[in-house]
């Protein structure tokens, strides 16, 4: 049975088969939990040296909103030659690196009425429960959402597909939509329509016609964005997939690139680490506020902050959230921090961007995407086939999954390396589809925090 200590002030040490830890010396009860170099916890009883640390005997600190300290400890960028990959150019600037045609219903109602014109088609349905019986900033952030992915530069072509009743009709949607390529993006409200599958039918298709004229150029990798996110973690993210995925960030951003981290419960315990890589005061003062408004939505609904991780987490060796945490945080490498932005924004700053949402997989690609990011680094170290509608390239923390989850799985961090990861990504970026676009598994899901009428 092999183990690993994965930093020098570690108290514990990890089996490399299971994920799970084993104290390397005795420790006394209350005393810190530390892994990652940081604490995880504190001791819920006496400990010896060797025996199983998890949810038996350690227990969370964690607790509601907190006072920090600016403390800047930037790293300076290694220098990355930069290169080129082939995109398709947007009319406002942007880039996209695919051109698929997508269809987003203004409102569930039509959810089915989208599916049978994605089979029809062959063009994507993004489907959603929301746009009606919505009111205040919930239905404003269901609108950004559906906007940033009307406008999302990876589709050739966008069907805008309405009811004609609901709150988020056409008409209120524009309103928040902005200016649009009117070539790209068109509109059908199915009350109106005498027979909504033809004209949707015929809409789609002089989408797919005009999107076929569009050829892919040469871009600077600057101008991609990768969303990070981890989902069916085990006691390997942080020591395999994630700092992979970090070095990746380091290298992807030190090119001028874009990466995106979201979560935001699961920064809670390795906050400070972030913080203290913030480019200024203003993005110091905004993840605070992130931070501390994340916890306050927890603590308005009666729950405690440290309620994560997950059972598959916990059979995978992850005990509490501040480990969960400092694991999860390793995908944004050691990058400065450039911006922080809310539910709905769009990242527009170059370097690591901190995305305001939940640890939700569903909802959590969602926003990535909507954030803009072209495709999402995805670590898994139990295997899901969840995909987001850009490629979403599935890294495992292990072998066995790898080899188990082939049919999901597109590259294994516990035996590739670096560049074998990066060459993937520029592939990607080129057009090489990834397993959840090869299965076709590409889904939304909105944040919902308000009333239903």
């Amino acid at each position: 049975m092999g183990f690993v200590i994965i930093h020098p002030d570690d108290n514990v040490k990890v089996n490399i088969e299971n994920g799970h830890k084993y104290a390397v010396r005795d420790i006394k009860k209350g005393e810190s939990i530390v892994k990652y170099g940081f604490p995880i916890g504190v001791a819920k009883e006496d400990i010896k040296a060797e025996e199983h640390i998890h949810t038996h005997n350690l227990k969370t600190a964690l607790s509601g909103e907190k006072e920090y300290t600016y403390t800047p400890s930037i790293q300076a960028y290694t220098k990355e030659k930069p290169i080129t990959i082939s995109a398709y150019q947007r009319k406002n600037g942007d880039v996209g690196f695919r051109n698929d045609i997508w269809i987003v219903p203004t409102v569930g109602c039509v959810n089915g009425i989208a599916n049978s014109l994605a089979m029809t088609t062959g063009a994507f349905a993004f489907t959603h429960p929301y746009g009606c019986s919505q009111l205040g900033d919930d239905l404003l952030v269901t609108q950004k959402i559906l906007c940033n992915l009307i406008k999302h530069p990876n589709a050739g072509g966008v069907l805008v597909l309405g009811l004609g009743c609901e709150n988020n009709n056409i008409t209120e949607l524009k309103k928040i939509l902005g200016n649009y390529d009117e070539e790209r993006v068109k509109f059908l409200n199915c009350q109106d329509a005498e027979n909504e599958i033809a004209e949707g039918t015929k809409i789609i298709k002089a989408l797919q016609q005009q999107a076929q004229k569009d050829k892919r150029v040469n871009v600077p990798i600057s101008k991609l964005k990768i969303g990070l996110k981890c989902g069916g973690s085990d006691g390997l993210s942080g020591i395999t997939a994630n700092p992979l995925v970090g070095r990746i960030t380091d290298k992807i951003t030190a090119m001028g690139g874009t990466a995106v981290l979201t979560e935001v419960p699961e920064m809670f315990g390795a906050e400070q680490i972030l913080m203290n890589r913030c480019v200024d005061q203003s993005v110091f003062n905004d993840t605070v506020k992130l931070i501390n408004n994340y916890k306050k939505y927890f603590i308005s609904h009666n729950q405690p902050v440290s309620e994560n991780p997950s059972p598959g987490n916990k059979e995978g060796g992850i005990t509490t959230l501040e480990e969960k945490s400092l694991g999860c945080v390793q995908k944004g490498g050691k990058a400065p921090v450039t911006a922080v932005l809310d539910y709905g924004d769009k990242a527009e700053t170059a370097g690591l961007n901190l995305l305001n949402g939940p640890g939700n997989d569903m909802v959590a690609v969602t926003n990535l995407t909507a954030a803009g990011c072209h495709m999402i680094l995805f670590t898994t170290g139990r295997g899901t086939p969840l995909g987001a509608p850009v490629p979403t390239i599935k890294i495992s923390t292990n072998t066995k999954l790898a080899d188990k989850k082939a049919g999901w799985i597109d590259f294994d961090a516990q035996s590739g390396k670096d560049d074998e990861l990066f060459t993937l990504i520029m592939d990607t970026a080129n057009g090489k589809e990834t397993k959840n676009e090869i299965n076709c598994y590409r889904e939304i899901a909105v944040f919902k925090d308000g009333v239903t009428l």
